[in-house]
């Protein structure tokens, strides 16, 4: 199957997909803030740099784009029919990353909360918001 776009507007398409600052995560973002949580950006100093960084509870929230990172199960994280090798591969080494990274802080006593985009939609996003909310909470209670 043929890919339904011309290379040059597959290729724009692709360019306009953020990293950073995407809507699940500044949904997020501001959420925490509402609640007089602050944060640190896409640390550098911790592996995979994590979305947000909460330092004074020694906690990272991670933002996962469903499609990117291959969620199980989520209707969002369909494999394309062109290239399918290609994305199956570029996938998983994400999730592989993701494991790696994740290991990684946590042996460094981090407590991790990862959301997944699917997660942040309208109809899930409080009860996904205040479970966000309640294991920063409880991992600082847990601290002191």
């Amino acid at each position: 199957m043929a890919d339904v776009h011309e290379p040059e507007i597959r290729s724009y398409n692709m360019s306009r997909i953020r990293a950073k600052d995407t809507k699940p995560e500044l949904i997020v973002r501001k959420y925490l803030f509402s609640k007089g949580l602050r944060y640190r950006l896409h640390h550098r100093g911790l592996p995979g740099k994590p979305d947000i960084v909460l330092p004074k509870y020694h906690a990272a929230v991670l933002v996962h784009g469903c499609f990117w990172h291959g969620h199980m199960g989520c209707q969002y994280a369909v494999i394309p029919k062109t290239r399918t090798e290609w994305w199956r591969a570029k996938i998983n080494k994400t999730r592989t990353n993701d494991e790696r990274n994740v290991a990684e802080m946590q042996e460094s006593g981090w407590n991790l909360i990862a959301v997944y985009e699917c997660e942040l939609k309208p109809e899930k996003r409080a009860k996904t918001l205040n479970r966000i909310l309640q294991a920063i909470k409880n991992n600082d209670d847990s601290r002191n």
